[in-house]
C-alpha cells in the first residue's frame, strides 16, 4: 500500500503498531488550556538522510499533495485539524521508514512569523496553482472555434481536456484553505469551456438571465475581503450605474452563506462573477446591458490588469495595475480601498468618456 495515496478510509484503518506509527491522541478535555487559545497550526519537523536520494523528493511531493507549505527548512505547516494530523502522520511514516526522523507539533505563533504571514504562504501557493491552470485553460481554448463546440472530430479529445481541467481545479480547491485569489477567474474559464462543449441551443438555454437594474435596487452587495482591481471597479460600477445607494459588505472568501436581499460579486458561486474569459466588471456590464463606450474602454483595462492575459493589449494596464497595488499596500481596510478606488475609476471614466466624444 502506498502511504501517499489520498484514501482516508484506508488510512483510518491503519492505526496499529509498526515502526514510525503514531496513535492518535485522545481528545483534549475542554478548558485544558489555561489561556483558552487552541493551536492554529500543525507542523511537521523532519530530518531526512542524504541517502536514498529519492526519499527527499518523495516526501516533498507528498507534502505538496496535501497542501503543506514550508515555513523554514524542513518545517512544514498545515491548518490544525484532525485531517491535517492524519495527513502529516503518513508523511512522518515515510520519513521514518526511510531512516530519517520527524515530529508532528501543534503550534501557535507567538513571535517572529505571524498567522497572517503563514496564511499568505498558503494563498501564494494556491494562487500560483490557479494561475498555471488558467494558462492551461486558455491554451486549450485556442483549439476551440470562435463560437460553439469543437468540430466532431475533436470533440472527444476536447471533452477529455476540459474534464482534466475540472478535476485539477477540484484538487486545488480542496487544498485552498483560506480562499486564495484566482479561483473565480479559473472557475469562469473552465465553466466557459464546459458550456462550449454543449450544443448551441442547450448552451443558450442554460445561460443566466440578465437581471433588470430595478431588481438590483436596495440590495447589499457582498464580495471577498482584500479588494483589488476587479472588485474595486465592480463596486464603482454598481454605485455609479446600477444603484447609487448600494451597500457593500466584505466577507471571508470561504464558506460565506448569503443573507436575504444580498447579491454577491467576484467570489465563488456568486450571482455576478467571472464567466468564460470575462472578469466580473465585464460580466456586470454585459448582464445589466450597460452600453457605454467609456465603460467598454474601462472594461478592457480592468480585464488586462485582473487576468494578466494581455487580451486587449491596453497600454494603460501596467500603470493602473501599479496604482491599484499602491492603494492596496497603503490601505489595508476594504472601505478605505473602496473610497480610493472610486476616485481612481471616476477619473479614468471621465478621461475615456471625454476621448470618445472627440
Amino acid at each position: 500500500m502506498d502511504p501517499g495515496t489520498n484514501d482516508r478510509t484506508r488510512r483510518g484503518a491503519d492505526q496499529g503498531g509498526g515502526e514510525g506509527q503514531r496513535r492518535r491522541a485522545p481528545p483534549r478535555p475542554k478548558g485544558s488550556r489555561p489561556d483558552g487559545a487552541e493551536p492554529r497550526w500543525m507542523l511537521l519537523i523532519h530530518q531526512i538522510p542524504p541517502r536514498p536520494a529519492y526519499l527527499r523528493v518523495k516526501v516533498g511531493r507528498h507534502l505538496q499533495r496535501i497542501g503543506a507549505v514550508a515555513i523554514k527548512n524542513s518545517v512544514y505547516a498545515l491548518p490544525a485539524s484532525e485531517e491535517a494530523q492524519e495527513d502529516l502522520q503518513w508523511v512522518l511514516r515515510e520519513v521514518v521508514k526511510g531512516g530519517g526522523d520527524a515530529s508532528i507539533v501543534e503550534a501557535r505563533f507567538v513571535d517572529g512569523l505571524s498567522d497572517r504571514q503563514v496564511v499568505a504562504l498558503f494563498n501564494g501557493a494556491r494562487e500560483g496553482d490557479y494561475r498555471e491552470l488558467g494558462a492551461n485553460a486558455r491554451e486549450i481554448a485556442t483549439g476551440f472555434p470562435k463560437r460553439g463546440p469543437p468540430p466532431a472530430n475533436r470533440r472527444v479529445e476536447a471533452a477529455s481536456q476540459v474534464a482534466r481541467l475540472r478535476q485539477r481545479l477540484a484538487e486545488i480547491v480542496a487544498l485552498d484553505f483560506f480562499g486564495a485569489p484566482g479561483r473565480e477567474a479559473v472557475e469562469g474559464l473552465v465553466a466557459g469551456l464546459e458550456a462550449r462543449m454543449k450544443p448551441e441551443t442547450e448552451a443558450k438555454e442554460s445561460a443566466r438571465p440578465t437581471l433588470p437594474i430595478e431588481a438590483a435596487q436596495g440590495r447589499t452587495w457582498v464580495t471577498r475581503t482584500g479588494i483589488k482591481v476587479d472588485r474595486m471597479a465592480s463596486a464603482w460600477l454598481i454605485r455609479k450605474f446600477i444603484d447609487p445607494k448600494a451597500r457593500f459588505k466584505f466577507v471571508p472568501a470561504k464558506d460565506y452563506q448569503p443573507q436575504p436581499r444580498e447579491l454577491r460579486f467576484d467570489m465563488f458561486d456568486a450571482e455576478f462573477t467571472h464567466e468564460g474569459d470575462r472578469c466580473t466588471f465585464e460580466v456586470l456590464i454585459r448582464r445589466f446591458g450597460l452600453d457605454d463606450p467609456g465603460l467598454r474602454h474601462l472594461a478592457e483595462i480592468v480585464h488586462d490588469v485582473d487576468l494578466k492575459d494581455a487580451k486587449f493589449g491596453r497600454e494603460e494596464a501596467a500603470g493602473i495595475g501599479q496604482l491599484v497595488a499602491g492603494i492596496a499596500a497603503a490601505h489595508p481596510g476594504d472601505e478605505e480601498r473602496l473610497v480610493r478606488g472610486t476616485a481612481l475609476f471616476d477619473d479614468l471614466y471621465a478621461a475615456h468618456r471625454s476621448s470618445t466624444r472627440h
